[in-house]
């Protein structure tokens, strides 16, 4: 069993060695040769686990999308059931803010989803994982919208998503500079708009 658990346990160390320069350097921060600095490996070592620059990318991709996941299964959807006002604003946000660079953790793992997202634009062996990690996030927010009784969940939910990533990309860009606190009110009355169309019902 040890044996097993080593391998197993470098392999996460080097992921997070490549998670760590993708959010300081960018895509092309992550090289095989800056991995194994960062990790104490040595190019060969890594070469157990990774093909290569794209192999270490998506693995670092993975690790972001694992911890968003992990944080949104804290908030099942059998818990909006039932909510309304501001129980169901305040729920609906809760949930959305595990996926935005509301605090530094969840800042760098945007930043990695980012970087992944555009290198799909123009690197196909990342796009599969780019849209299943769109798709898993839509899902998510639609079946929260559902929940909450918001007519025309699927719609919403594409709204929304579309809020989230814009949200992100000027968070954590200089393209819109956004900080927490302007960020979390963008989106509260983006989420008042969307539950206002169930209050109506």
């Amino acid at each position: 069993m040890p044996a097993r658990i080593e391998p197993e346990l470098r392999r996460r160390h080097v992921v997070e060695a490549a998670f760590r320069l993708v959010v300081a350097e960018g895509v092309e921060g992550c090289s095989l040769r800056k991995v194994a600095e960062e990790s104490g490996l040595n190019i060969g070592s890594l070469r157990h686990y990774f093909d290569g620059h794209e192999d270490l990318l998506a693995a670092a991709a993975e690790e972001a999308s694992d911890r968003m996941g992990a944080r949104l299964a804290a908030h099942p959807v059998e818990r909006l059931c039932g909510l309304s006002s501001d129980q169901a604003l305040d729920a609906l946000q809760a949930l959305v803010e595990e996926v935005l660079p509301v605090d530094a953790e969840r800042r760098d793992e945007a930043i990695v989803v980012v970087e992944l997202i555009m290198a799909s634009r123009t690197r196909p062996v990342f796009r599969a994982m780019s849209q299943r990690m769109g798709a898993d996030l839509t899902e998510v927010v639609r079946d929260a919208l559902d929940a909450l009784g918001v007519p025309g969940p699927e719609t919403g939910a594409a709204q929304l998503t579309a809020v989230i990533a814009g949200l992100t990309i000027d968070a954590v860009t200089p393209h819109g500079s956004l900080d927490v606190e302007r960020l979390r009110v963008i989106l509260r009355a983006q989420l008042r708009m969307l539950l206002a169309s169930a209050e109506r019902e």
